[in-house]
C-alpha cells in the first residue's frame, strides 16, 4: 500500500457505527434518466445519483441549503433540488462546471425553483470562491475526492483495434492544481484543506458527508476511506458514522454487481495469477459534523460522538 508521507495523517481511524444504504436498485443510467443532461455521462467518476439523494433526505430537511466543494456535474446539487433543498456547488474544471449548470437548467425545465448556483474555482479556498452570503449557512455538504488515474471511463471496441478508453481522465494530466494528478499523499494533503476550508461555511453542528471508495494500484489496495476519516478529524470535524451504500442492486439472497468491463477484466486476469481480489461493490460513506459551542474543549476529534442523534430523523437502514 501506497504510504502518506505526511506522518500525522498515519493514525488509526476511529470505530464507527455502520449502516448499508440500498442505492444501486435501479441502474446509474436509469437514475438519471429524465433529470441530466446527455454531456455529462463523459464525466469519468460520477456519484450516483442515489447516494446522494439518500444522504440529502436523512440529514437534511426541505428548505435547507447543501453545498457540494467539487461538484463534478452537479449530481448533489440536481438531487438536493429534487427534494426541496437549495443547493450550491463549486467544481474546478470548467467543462464540468458548465455541464452542472446545464443539469441545475434542466431541473429548471421541471419547474423546480429553489435556489441554486454554481460556482468555478478551486475548493481549497472555498471561502473566496463563495460569495458572504453562503458563509456559516450551508447545513450539508456531500462530496467526494477524485481517484486519479484509477477511473475507468467509457469503452469502445472495433475490430482490429482492440479495447479503447475514452473520458478516463480528469482534465488535463500536466493541471498540477487538479488534485486527481496528484499522488496519493499530495491527494490527501490537499483533500484535507478542503474539508478545512468548509468550517467557514458550515453552520454549527452541520454535517459533512464523503463518499469514496478503495482503489487498486498495481494490484495493492489502496484504503481510500481510512484516509479520508483521518484527513477530516485533522480538518477538525467530529466522526459520526460510516455507512456502506452499495453499488450493486441487493437480491433477495445476493448482491448483483454493476461493474464495468474494466473491474471484470481485472478481477479475472489477477485471480488467474493467483491473487483472489473480488469486485468491489460498495462506497464507504463517511459522515462527520462541524463543532458546536456545546462542544467541550477536549479533543474530540478522533473518537466518535456517544449518543449524538445521527439525523434530523432516522431514516431506514435500507432504501428501496
Amino acid at each position: 500500500m501506497t504510504a502518506t508521507p505526511a506522518t500525522h495523517l498515519d493514525s488509526p481511524p476511529p470505530a464507527l457505527p455502520v449502516s448499508v444504504w440500498a442505492t444501486a436498485q435501479s441502474s446509474p443510467a436509469k437514475q438519471r434518466s429524465g433529470r441530466y443532461s446527455p454531456e455529462g455521462t463523459a464525466h469519468p467518476a460520477k456519484m450516483l445519483p442515489a447516494i446522494a439523494a439518500h444522504a440529502i433526505a436523512a440529514y437534511t430537511q426541505p428548505g435547507d441549503l447543501v453545498l457540494d466543494p467539487m461538484c463534478g456535474i452537479g449530481t448533489t446539487l440536481v438531487e438536493a433540488l429534487h427534494s426541496g433543498r437549495r443547493a450550491v456547488g463549486v467544481e474546478y474544471e470548467p467543462r464540468w462546471a458548465e455541464i452542472a449548470r446545464t443539469n441545475v437548467g434542466v431541473a429548471r425545465e421541471a419547474g423546480i425553483e429553489h435556489d441554486a448556483a454554481v460556482f468555478t474555482g478551486d475548493a481549497r479556498r472555498l471561502s473566496s470562491v463563495l460569495p458572504a452570503e453562503y458563509h456559516g449557512m450551508v447545513d450539508l455538504v456531500i462530496t467526494s475526492p477524485p481517484y486519479g488515474d484509477s477511473t475507468h471511463g467509457h469503452v469502445t471496441m472495433a475490430p482490429g483495434e482492440g479495447v479503447r478508453k475514452s473520458n478516463h481522465r480528469y482534465g488535463a494530466v500536466l493541471d498540477r492544481g487538479n488534485l486527481a494528478n496528484l499522488g496519493l499523499g499530495r491527494l490527501l494533503s490537499g483533500f484535507t484543506r478542503i474539508l478545512t476550508a468548509t468550517a467557514p461555511v458550515l453552520r454549527p453542528g452541520g454535517y459533512v458527508v464523503v463518499t469514496a471508495r478503495p482503489w487498486r494500484q498495481h494490484a495493492e489496495l489502496i484504503d481510500l476511506p481510512a484516509h479520508i476519516i483521518t484527513c477530516a478529524t485533522v480538518a477538525g470535524l467530529i466522526p459520526v458514522e460510516r455507512c456502506v451504500a452499495l453499488l450493486g442492486r441487493l437480491a433477495e439472497n445476493d448482491i448483483v454487481a454493476r461493474s464495468s468491463f474494466f473491474q471484470r477484466d481485472f478481477v479475472v486476469k489477477q485471480r488467474a495469477a493467483g491473487l483472489p481480489v473480488h469486485l468491489i461493490a460498495h462506497e464507504d460513506v463517511l459522515i462527520f459534523r462541524s463543532p458546536t459551542a456545546a462542544d467541550t474543549a477536549t479533543d474530540r476529534r478522533a473518537t466518535p460522538v456517544a449518543g449524538l442523534p445521527r439525523y434530523p430523523h432516522t431514516p431506514p437502514t435500507l432504501a428501496a
